[in-house]
């Protein structure tokens, strides 16, 4: 694709994409949505995280789908789901939009995975009726503020991006240069495989997806999110891993001892995009807490 093209196109940049065969368009919540949908069985919830897509869950949906009707859809304004109004892309927003996307879909999950922003937004979905599983999962989830002179530094750097007309054309101008994308992946302690590579690639080279990616940044409310999650009572699996350079793996033992319904599973040799790393060894962690929280019977 040329440099900072506005959107993403299916038919174009879509062509290869993984899981073609699954992908579906509609429209949900004043929103045109791509969704993928697989397998039968329990329903399953997949949400990704900032920045990234459905293709995120490339080797990992078709594994779950052997066992669960799958739902991962692409989250607003990332990959090739439209743009909401700047108002929207907050946490609330973001998780009133797919609770209408559920709707719409007639899809009420009994077990929630999110991975990193994706399992804030369920985290948030949960606390505020709007879902309710028998279990969340998250997979590095990014669900405390960012400690210290980080934590007070990025929202407002990420809105003086968002405002910058120019920040999303040169991030999507960077993006062409494969190797700042390998720097960027790399730097969350994951390696992955080089087709996912390419769509990172391909999505930061969008002008509206990179838009989505700083919008979520400068509007996320962690801190609210921080205070609210001693209320929740679906219970929480904490996937904590040891070479995760985005989220500190400690931040799900912070996170536990907020929330009396949360486990920590933690894992050794895996970074940030786990689930892409080794999708085998976490759709069997998958698999085995759904068969002990949500549905013994699971198979």
């Amino acid at each position: 694709m040329t440099s900072g093209a506005d959107t993403l196109d299916w038919e174009r940049d879509g062509r290869d994409w993984p899981n073609r065969v699954a992908s579906r368009f509609l429209a949900a919540g004043g929103l045109a949505w791509h969704v993928q949908i697989a397998g039968q069985g329990p329903p399953l919830l997949l949400l990704h995280g900032t920045g990234a897509s459905t293709h995120s869950f490339a080797e990992l949906l078709p594994l779950l789908s052997a066992h669960f009707t799958v739902i991962a859809p692409d989250l607003p304004g990332h990959g090739f789901t439209s743009l909401p109004p700047i108002e929207e892309q907050s946490l609330t927003g973001m998780s009133v939009a797919v609770a209408a996307l559920l709707r719409t879909l007639g899809f009420a999950p009994v077990i929630a995975v999110g991975h990193s922003a994706g399992a804030a937004i369920l985290v948030r979905m949960c606390l505020d009726s709007r879902l309710e599983p028998k279990v969340v999962i998250s997979l590095n989830g990014a669900l405390l503020p960012f400690p210290g002179v980080a934590g007070q530094m990025f929202p407002p750097l990420a809105r003086l991006l968002f405002v910058n007309p120019f920040a999303t054309r040169f991030f999507a101008w960077r993006a062409q240069d494969r190797s700042a994308v390998e720097r960027l992946i790399r730097g969350t302690g994951s390696s992955i495989p080089a087709s996912s590579l390419d769509i990172y690639a391909r999505l930061f080279g969008s002008d509206r997806h990179l838009t989505a990616t700083l919008g979520m940044m400068a509007n996320w409310d962690l801190p609210k999110l921080a205070r609210d999650m001693p209320r929740l009572r679906v219970p929480l699996i904490l996937v904590a891993c040891s070479e995760d350079a985005a989220i500190p793996p400690d931040t799900a033992i912070k996170v536990r001892d907020r929330v009396p319904s949360a486990v920590v599973e933690y894992r050794r040799g895996l970074g940030h995009l786990a689930h892409e790393e080794r999708p085998n060894e976490i759709a069997e962690m998958i698999l085995a807490v759904a068969r002990q929280k949500a549905m013994p019977a699971a198979q």
